[in-house]
């Protein structure tokens, strides 16, 4: 078994990464995404890779499934069992108004009508005492109301679980004697924090996604075995680590981002390499447009997220999706052009791809524009329909009094603008500078559009690396295995035996994560630890996070560092820090990383070809309103150190890179394509 294999599934394109640990070269494959059965296109994908799955030693995969069931809103009906009392917190939610101005402004509609919330007599008190005991009765009455209405998931989420579990581990007893196939969500093991609604809020998400997640990866791992797979199926997690099947079954949370987060972590991989410690991620597929940030070398997470309103506690890789894909559809409202957020998806899929599609996309308009090859789409596999995109445009563009060659440039304008600002929505409106990063783009479309993209937000460099078009799921291969736990922490800075109890703490959290990650087969050894403390100004609602080593804790001045970090964090993140106001511990955090072994990127041999007669051929491509004669080569072509200036195509079966006029792109020993804004530096 020499084979290490990741899988990524898109809303288009199920994309595929071989590791060859016997030549340490990759390959990547590429094949249609099927919506009615995800698991089709994995094992369709898979045998396209692998001459057979025995040879696999290790196989990742980004899953969907949850995401996509709570998008479409196509999770299942769930109970929730919470205390006598407050019944109702989950759909009061919070009182903030999200945007200010917004007249008609909505809060998210709940997953769950409050008459399937149910109320339990019993009750704890903040320090996790019982004041009374769980009725039993209670859970019985619960248990029998969904054997009678066929719910097959119950989320459980008690007041003060988190300082002491017993009452929910009691409940959960109870509904497994009488539920035994059920799925029984718990709010301590998904989110051991305080604040009752997003607890709650996370539980309930995880309950509505769980029977779908559970059902797909039990397939999936029962079809992969048949086929002879003789490894562990693995599975990303939207904090940029992996999780094995099993476990990922039991909190299919930390799998929503699955898929989107491979390509961060992939950044992470790169940044040492190119010598850019802040990159800029994008991920344009054929359905949607993912940014994420990598700073100084490290993906830029957070400990609660919010999607479509819905507050999450779980760490997570800060991605911001907007609904801009090559299939987004192009189409005319209230006298002016529209792009997306509907798409045509994997099926049909854009008109120019013959399968009964009838509105104009994305790709369409690239392929009209010259910037695509009909002949040459996923390395030749795939022959586009230039006529029917041509026809498309023309019907739209006579709406608009335009041809279809303007129509077809400015649907790439306006996709451009709308990523652009999806762009500044996490660099400009968090205070960030775009300019101090360089820009990395992947995904199908990605090089496409990365210089247009690039020139609007002023960034200078642009880096293609390698596999594009598969790109998250390379970075799935260059994880590790990872563990989460929190504890809640409340003690003030000044706190008279503040770092003996931290120590007491971290100790107990370093021993869940090691016995975790040895249960999978990762020995002491190779297990790295991370701590890190949310805080605040006493009296403040909201948190910052600061790391911190074990090791630190031995040091009399331990207050004092943890302090200024504190400080220096909340500067960061706020603008503004008050180093005379007292400041408090809330929680405290591991991520225990287990070494998979990593596969490290592949240097392009300099020998293989030189750069004279790279071009293939030549044809004209239009760039701001104007056809230009212009060079198209393989990237495979090029070695390291070759130079083209643009206007250029560069080719691969994975994705095209546009080199407009007035740009270079220069190959680096990985590699990547490095694009210069402005030509060669």
């Amino acid at each position: 078994m020499s084979q290490r294999v990741s899988m990524d599934i898109g809303g288009t394109f199920t994309d595929v990464i071989v590791y060859d640990e016997a030549t340490g070269s990759y390959s990547a494959g590429k094949v249609s995404t099927t919506p009615a059965d995800l698991a089709d296109g994995v094992l369709e994908g898979l045998s396209t890779a692998v001459d057979s799955p025995a040879e696999v030693s290790f196989f990742v995969h980004g899953t969907t499934v949850g995401i996509n069931a709570f998008l479409e809103r196509r999770g299942e009906r769930l109970l929730l069992v919470t205390n006598a009392g407050i019944r109702d917190v989950y759909h009061i939610a919070r009182g903030s108004r999200i945007r200010m101005y917004d007249l008609h402004y909505r809060k998210p509609q709940p997953l769950i009508p409050l008459t399937d919330i149910e109320e339990v007599r019993g009750r704890l008190d903040f320090r996790g005492n019982e004041i009374e005991p769980i009725a039993d009765e209670d859970i019985e009455a619960i248990a029998a109301r969904a054997k009678r209405e066929g719910i097959s998931s119950i989320a459980v989420a008690l007041l003060f679980s988190y300082v002491n579990p017993e009452h929910e581990l009691h409940v959960e007893r109870l509904l497994r004697q009488a539920l035994p196939d059920a799925s029984i969500s718990l709010s301590h093991r998904i989110a051991n924090e305080w604040r009752e609604y997003e607890r709650t809020s996370s539980t309930v998400l995880n309950a509505y996604i769980a029977p779908r997640v559970e059902h797909y990866l039990g397939r999936l791992e029962h079809e992969l075995a048949d086929k002879g797979l003789d490894t562990a199926l693995h599975v990303m997690q939207s904090s940029g680590g992996v999780i094995s099947a099993e476990r990922a079954r039991r909190r299919p949370l930390y799998t929503l981002m699955s898929g989107p987060v491979g390509g961060t972590i992939g950044g992470v991989a790169l940044s040492p390499l190119t010598g850019h410690g802040n990159l800029l991620c994008v991920d344009m597929g054929g359905t949607s447009f993912d940014v994420s940030l990598v700073v100084a070398g490290r993906p830029d997470v957070s400990s609660e997220v919010s999607l479509e309103g819905v507050p999450v506690l779980m760490p997570m890789v800060n991605i911001h999706t907007v609904g801009a894909g090559g299939g987004s559809l192009a189409y005319v409202e209230a006298g002016g052009l529209r792009v997306g957020p509907q798409s045509a998806g994997a099926s049909p899929g854009p008109v120019c791809y013959g399968r009964g599609g009838t509105r104009p996309t994305v790709t369409d308009a690239n392929l009209v524009l010259g910037r695509l090859d009909p002949a040459y789409f996923l390395g030749g596999r795939m022959t586009l329909d230039v006529a029917s995109a041509e026809r498309a445009l023309g019907e739209l563009a006579g709406q608009l009094e335009l041809d279809a060659l303007e129509l077809a440039e400015g649907i790439v304008d306006v996709i451009n603008a709308k990523m652009a600002q999806a762009i500044r929505t996490i660099t400009v409106e968090k205070g960030i500078e775009p300019r101090e990063f360089a820009l990395l783009a992947f995904g199908g479309a990605g090089p496409l559009h990365a210089p247009f993209l690039a020139r609007e937000l002023q960034i200078s460099e642009v880096i293609v690396p390698r596999f594009p078009g598969a790109f998250s799921a390379w970075g799935m291969l260059q994880t590790a295995l990872r563990h989460d736990a929190a504890r809640p922490f409340y003690r003030s800075v000044e706190t008279a035996n503040l770092a003996p109890e931290l120590a007491t703490l971290t100790d107990e959290l370093a021993q869940e994560g090691l016995g975790m990650l040895s249960s999978e087969g990762i020995p002491a050894q190779a297990v790295a630890l991370a701590f890190s403390a949310e805080m605040r100004y006493v009296g403040q609602e909201y948190t910052v996070t600061v790391d911190f080593d074990q090791s630190e804790l031995g040091d009399p001045n331990f207050g004092d560092i943890i302090l200024a970090r504190f400080h220096d964090a909340h500067a960061r993140r706020y603008g503004h820090a008050n180093p005379q106001a007292p400041a408090e511990f809330v929680i405290c955090r591991l991520g225990a990383l287990g070494d998979l072994g990593r596969n490290p990127p592949e240097r392009v041999p300099a020998n293989v070809r030189t750069l004279a007669g790279v071009e293939r051929r030549r044809r004209a491509v239009v760039f701001d309103r104007k056809p230009y004669d212009t060079a198209v080569v393989f990237r495979a072509d090029l070695p390291p150190g070759a130079v083209i200036d643009g206007p250029a195509i560069i080719e691969e079966p994975t994705a095209t890179t546009v080199v407009p006029p007035g740009t270079s792109a220069e190959i680096d020993p990985f590699g990547s394509i490095l694009l210069r804004l402005g030509g060669r530096s």
